[in-house]
């Protein structure tokens, strides 16, 4: 069951990150490692941040592989 959830929660992580969306753990363990003193999003900033981003808000144009 274990090995399951497992693959599902992968399959989620795949899907995000093909349409640009990263990981949201990944990112807090990352912040929390290696900026310790500086402020975690939410995931709803992370995900805005993310998007806006992706999708070239604020200026900057569209952030696209192709």
């Amino acid at each position: 069951m274990h090995d399951l959830r497992s693959m599902i929660g992968r399959l989620k992580e795949t899907g995000r990150l093909m349409i640009g969306i990263p990981c949201y753990d990944t990112y807090v363990a990352h912040r929390l490692e290696n900026h310790p003193d500086q402020p975690v999003m939410t995931y709803e900033e992370f995900f805005r941040e993310r998007q806006d981003k992706r999708y070239g808000v604020g200026g900057g144009g569209m952030n696209r592989c192709c």
